[in-house]
């Protein structure tokens, strides 16, 4: 700071003309006490505490790591209310609704598993029996998503739980308890992997393929065939085409339509036998291959069989006349 003053009353000097004092030195006095130690004290100090704040607040070359979170904000043992943040209409009955994790936290639910929700309200919502009614659900956001555990849920008009979701105002809140454990997914645990999805069923298969697909490790090539009533029932239409694209060595979808329109091009009708063979590893692949089902009971039970309660029970239908075991196959 002194330096530039120097220069700056030089210039005044040498612009003002001859000098107008002595060439003698004027008399010696006592000498003033220097002001520069002061200067160097207080300017390591102010560096120090510089330095401090930097380190501190992660801006300094060693940033501070940010503290893992270790447990999720859900309750496998008790629902806890959660407030919902928005909703996103989807199509003419689906919409997306995104509820709010408290402290900006995620929801680490585990591939693959679901939620089970009730109302916040318990006189809002009962079965015959005056039960709270309480239906799974399977999150179609990440499990490392920050703040946020969003749903895709189809409105149907007979479905208590479905026309009180649609119901509800962001601002409201549902009462959420899980994760529920399905199947424990691991990664190249099998070469091929054939998915078998109707309607609102296919959130699960979402949940693995999208943590699946991009995992840089991943080496099990999908094949995932979605049956659905028209064209503008297919959810999540826009993300599969994209995983397609992005993963062509290692994802496939095939959609097929019960009622098709005249332009559509795609596969019709059931999930036949036909189309199985024709797109899934066939059953003498034996471990190296598995297949997942999920969708309105009428096509699980035609396709895999009926689910024994909480329990798989016996492989049936379909898959079972083309050889697939207990062991092959998974009903959500």
């Amino acid at each position: 700071m002194l330096f530039p003053r120097a220069v700056v009353c030089t210039r005044q000097l040498a612009v003002a003309g001859p000098r107008r004092f002595a060439s003698t030195s004027p008399p010696a006095g006592p000498a003033k006490p220097s002001n520069l130690p002061y200067l160097l004290l207080g300017s390591g100090v102010a560096g120090i505490a510089t330095y401090i704040y930097l380190e501190k607040n992660g801006v300094g070359s060693k940033k501070v790591e940010e503290k893992k979170q270790e447990k999720s904000p859900l309750d496998p043992q008790n629902f806890v209310d959660f407030k919902l943040k928005k909703i996103e209409p989807y199509n003419h009955n689906t919409a997306k609704f995104t509820f709010e994790l408290p402290e900006n936290e995620a929801s680490l639910l585990p591939v693959a598993s679901c939620v089970v929700v009730k109302s916040s309200d318990p006189e809002a919502l009962k079965d015959a029996k005056g039960r709270p009614v309480i239906r799974p659900y399977t999150p179609i956001s990440p499990s490392d998503k920050k703040g946020e555990l969003t749903f895709l849920i189809k409105k149907y008009d007979s479905g208590k739980m479905t026309v009180h979701i649609h119901d509800l105002k962001p601002g409201d809140s549902l009462s959420i308890k899980g994760p529920i454990p399905k199947w424990p997914w691991k990664m190249n645990e099998f070469e091929d992997v054939g998915m078998i999805a109707g309607g609102s069923g296919i959130t699960p298969m979402y949940q693995i393929l999208n943590h699946a697909l991009t995992d840089p490790s991943n080496k099990t090539k999908f094949k995932l065939i979605f049956a659905n009533l028209t064209e503008p029932d297919i959810l999540l239409r826009e993300e599969f085409d994209a995983l397609k694209k992005k993963y062509p060595n290692n994802f496939d979808v095939i959609y097929t339509l019960d009622k098709p329109s005249s332009d559509w091009t795609g596969s019709t009708g059931y999930v036949s036998s036909d189309l199985i063979k024709k797109t899934f590893s066939p059953a003498s692949a034996g471990e190296k291959v598995k297949i997942f089902v999920c969708g309105p009971p009428g096509q699980l039970i035609a396709l895999a069989g009926k689910k024994d309660g909480m329990k798989q029970g016996e492989v049936g239908g379909t898959l079972k006349e083309l050889g697939y075991t207990e062991d092959q196959v998974y009903k959500f």
